[in-house]
């Protein structure tokens, strides 16, 4: 295992100048807000499929539970976010009448993006320095879908709102990006590929960071309708992988979006890193039995590539967050492919263990893969592995005593005795398969140990509104108050004066310990003063 020279080892023969760091993330998910959120939701075994929403469409007008009925769907149930119809359009600079004509999926994008960039610890003064790309999976219209129908009402917003790619070129505007900015479309393997082409730009040299993600909405009927056609909705809106159960997928929404970073460069910067993209590959089926059908040996040649390009040991991973869709079809393609590739030289005691996203939240599609990468992420952050939902019967089409796999059906502690390390793989139904190979963030000394702690920091607080302000203080104080320590407060002061944007709208405290920046802030909000806060 060769060191890298920064006083950790990354136990991979991939070199340190193709590791790459993920030192941002955010996410919108249906029952999760964050990516802290999301982890609750993982670690309390949160199932968030509710049924579909009416502000998206009239269910009844076409839900038919008996399957294949012509302009009807089977299933009435998803994943859906809330408050949609709201935009902070002001904070981008966007007029109520150009947002208005913008697919949410832009809005909501935007919104995801900036939250990445800013727990990346970047800020608007230093994108000018930088060539930063992004790369963003979106794969449905449903809003111009709906504008496109009254023809006389479009305008120069319309057609600007809704384009695919102003879901990549809208961030690159907002934050000032000037390297490459694309949207990719490779259907519910998308989000998944720009993460590949985002690790393929910074290896190049192309870009010095890079956004990477995707977003999925339903606005309309018509999907659900067309699969429900071809038999492939659940009907109960339950994803159940890998089950003697699987009967369909479960449409749902989201927006998942990294920001990546090569990973000498961001230790050399003293960047927070999450988790560390050692490798990632993609393929696709060619020719097979059907256009939609997947093949094993387009997946088992994404899945080589990907761990020879990571130079890591198949058999070193301990978890793979599957596709994991919960189709009768996919569920035995994808296991017979991990077994081909990861499956071997493992034991009884150590089998590999796969899980699926998809049985919390559904299948967010254009935004899928990156989801289940930010759940990887904090799988290796936090050491567990959540147990994967909806897993009673294993699948009989699946030879599972002649298999070294094994459903997590249950949360368990990330197995001991080796570097922890993940595969995350997604697939697109036009065939184009990608995995991506993911280790655990290098060990670093605390930023704070061994230094002196001053008698007092400060914590400066700013938004583009009052009213943004005060959300603003409430999380910094349910931040602070779950610190760990004095040292981490610090730690939070330098990030916060150092590492965010600073707006119009400020608040700054004197504090001299956790304890004094809760209680600061609560008598600010309750007598709109303190001692020690200054506006």
């Amino acid at each position: 295992m060769p060191d890298s020279g920064q006083g950790f080892t990354l136990g991979s023969n991939c070199p340190l100048s193709n590791q790459i760091a993920i030192i941002g993330m955010a996410c919108r998910l249906p029952g999760a807000s964050d990516p802290a959120r999301l982890w609750e939701l993982l670690r309390e075994d949160g199932n968030t499929i509710t049924e579909i929403p009416a502000d998206r469409f009239s269910v009844d007008e076409f839900y038919d539970p008996r399957p294949a009925i012509p302009g009807k769907m089977m299933s009435r149930f998803g994943g859906f976010l809330e408050r949609i119809d709201q935009f902070d359009a002001d904070f981008f600079g966007i007029s109520p009448r150009e947002a208005a004509c913008m697919d949410p999926q832009q809005r909501v994008l935007m919104e995801v993006a900036w939250e990445a960039f800013e727990d990346a610890g970047l800020t608007l003064e230093q994108t000018p320095e930088l060539t930063a790309g992004v790369f963003m999976g979106v794969i449905t219209s449903d809003y111009w879908d709906r504008q496109s129908a009254q023809p006389r009402e479009m305008d120069v917003h319309t057609v600007g709102g809704s384009t695919r790619g102003g879901n990549a070129g809208r961030i690159s505007y907002a934050l000032n990006f000037r390297g490459l900015s694309v949207a990719v479309d490779a259907a519910c393997s998308s989000s998944l590929v720009a993460v590949h082409l985002a690790v393929q730009s910074l290896r190049a040299g192309s870009c010095d960071v890079a956004l990477a993600g995707g977003v999925n909405m339903i606005l309309n009927p018509d999907h659900a309708i067309g699969f429900s056609q071809g038999l492939m909705m659940a009907p109960d809106g339950q994803c159940k992988a890998f089950d003697a159960r699987a009967d369909g997928y479960v449409r749902s929404e989201g927006a998942a979006v990294v920001m990546l970073k090569p990973l000498a460069k961001a230790l050399a910067d003293g960047d927070r890193v999450h988790a560390v993209v050692c490798g990632s590959a993609v393929s696709n089926d060619g020719h097979g039995e059907t256009f939609m059908a997947p093949q094993a040996a387009g997946q088992i040649a994404a899945l080589r590539m990907a761990y020879e390009d990571a130079g890591v040991d198949p058999s070193s991973v301990a978890y793979v967050e599957a596709h994991g869709t919960g189709t009768n079809v996919g569920d035995p393609v994808e296991i017979t492919a991990l077994d081909a590739v990861l499956g071997q030289g493992r034991t009884v005691e150590r089998p590999l263990l796969v899980g699926s996203v998809k049985t919390n939240i559904g299948h967010t599609e254009g935004a899928a893969g990156a989801a289940g990468l930010i759940k990887v992420v904090l799988c290796l952050k936090h050491g567990w592995i959540p147990a994967s939902l909806n897993f009673e019967t294993p699948n009989p089409a699946i030879p599972w005593e002649n298999l070294r796999i094994r459903i997590a059906d249950r949360g368990q502690p990330w197995p001991q005795g080796t570097p922890r390390r993940a595969g995350v793989s997604s697939f697109g139904i036009t065939g184009t398969n990608v995995h991506v190979v993911v280790g655990q963030a290098p060990a670093m000394l605390e930023e704070e140990r061994g230094k002196d702690i001053p008698a007092v920091a400060v914590l400066p607080i700013s938004a583009r509104s009052e009213v943004a302000l005060e959300e603003l203080a409430a999380r910094y104080r349910g931040m602070v108050a779950q610190a760990t320590s004095d040292a981490s407060l610090l730690a939070i002061c330098r990030a916060v004066a150092l590492r965010r944007t600073h707006h119009d709208h400020r608040l700054a405290l004197l504090c001299s310990s956790r304890e004094d920046v809760v209680a600061k802030l609560d008598a600010y909000r309750e007598d709109g003063w303190a001692e020690g806060v200054y506006r």
